[in-house]
C-alpha cells in the first residue's frame, strides 16, 4: 500500500513592519529597505488605515512618524496601548528634541530615529523591536499552556496547588483545609499529574507563571 509523502511543516511566515508615515517616498524607501532582508512590510499613510488593516499574526513592529496629519505618532502610541494592541514601536522625527525622546520611551518605544537615518540604525532597531515581540508572543504562549493546565484542576485541587507551592507541608494544608493528610495527598498526585509536574520545583514554577502567590507562609 502506497503512502502519501509526508507533508513538510510549513515555514514560520517572515516578522512583519508597519510603516505609519504620511511621506510616500520614504514610505517606499523603507519598504524597499526592509524587504531587502527578508522582511514583510505593510505601508500607511495615517494612523486610522493602520487601525482599520487586518495584519498576519507574526513578531511584528511598528515604525512610526511622530508628527501625522491628525493624531500625533505619540497619541497614537497611546491609543495602541488603551486598545491592548501590542507592538514595539520606533519613532522617526525630523523635528525631534528631548522632551518628545523621553516622553516616547517612556511610552515604551524601542527607539527613537532623528530623519535623516542611516539604514542600518534603522535595521538594527527594527531588529530588536522584533526580537522582544517575538519574546513576548513566546511568554504569552507559555502563560497560556501552564493555564489551559491550571483550568481542569478541580476547585479542591487548585486550592491546594495553592497552598502547596506557597510552602505549606502536606499536614499544613491539611489543617489549613479541613481534610485529613491522606486525602491531602491524593489531591497533590492529582495535581501534579494534570499539570505534568515532575517535581514541586516545576509546580511552583507553574503556580508563579500564573501569578498565584508562592510566599511561605
Amino acid at each position: 500500500m502506497n503512502r502519501p509523502p509526508a507533508r513538510s511543516p510549513a515555514p514560520p511566515a517572515e516578522p512583519l513592519v508597519i510603516v505609519v508615515d504620511d511621506d510616500l517616498a520614504l514610505r517606499e524607501a523603507l519598504s524597499s529597505l526592509f524587504r531587502s532582508v527578508g522582511l514583510q512590510v505593510e505601508l500607511f499613510a495615517s494612523a486610522g488605515d493602520l487601525l482599520t488593516a487586518r495584519l498576519p499574526d507574526v513578531p511584528r513592529c511598528l515604525v512610526l512618524d511622530i508628527r501625522l496629519p491628525g493624531v500625533s505618532g505619540l497619541d497614537f502610541q497611546a491609543q495602541l496601548v488603551r486598545l491592548d494592541i501590542e507592538m514595539p514601536t520606533i519613532f522617526m522625527t525630523g523635528h525631534g528634541d528631548i522632551p518628545m525622546t523621553v516622553r516616547a520611551m517612556k511610552a515604551g518605544a524601542v527607539d527613537f530615529l532623528t530623519k535623516p537615518f542611516r539604514d542600518q540604525d534603522m535595521l538594527d532597531a527594527v531588529a530588536s523591536a522584533i526580537a522582544i515581540d517575538r519574546e513576548r508572543r513566546e511568554a504569552r504562549k507559555a502563560v497560556s499552556g501552564v493555564q489551559s493546565l491550571y483550568e481542569t484542576l478541580t476547585p479542591r485541587e487548585k486550592q491546594v496547588m495553592a497552598l502547596v507551592t506557597s510552602g505549606l507541608m502536606n499536614k499544613q494544608v491539611a489543617a489549613e483545609v479541613g481534610l485529613s493528610e491522606i486525602t491531602v495527598k491524593i489531591h497533590r498526585g492529582h495535581v501534579m499529574r494534570k499539570m505534568g509536574a515532575q517535581s514541586l520545583a516545576d509546580l511552583v514554577r507553574m503556580a508563579e507563571t500564573l501569578g498565584l502567590s508562592t510566599a511561605k507562609r
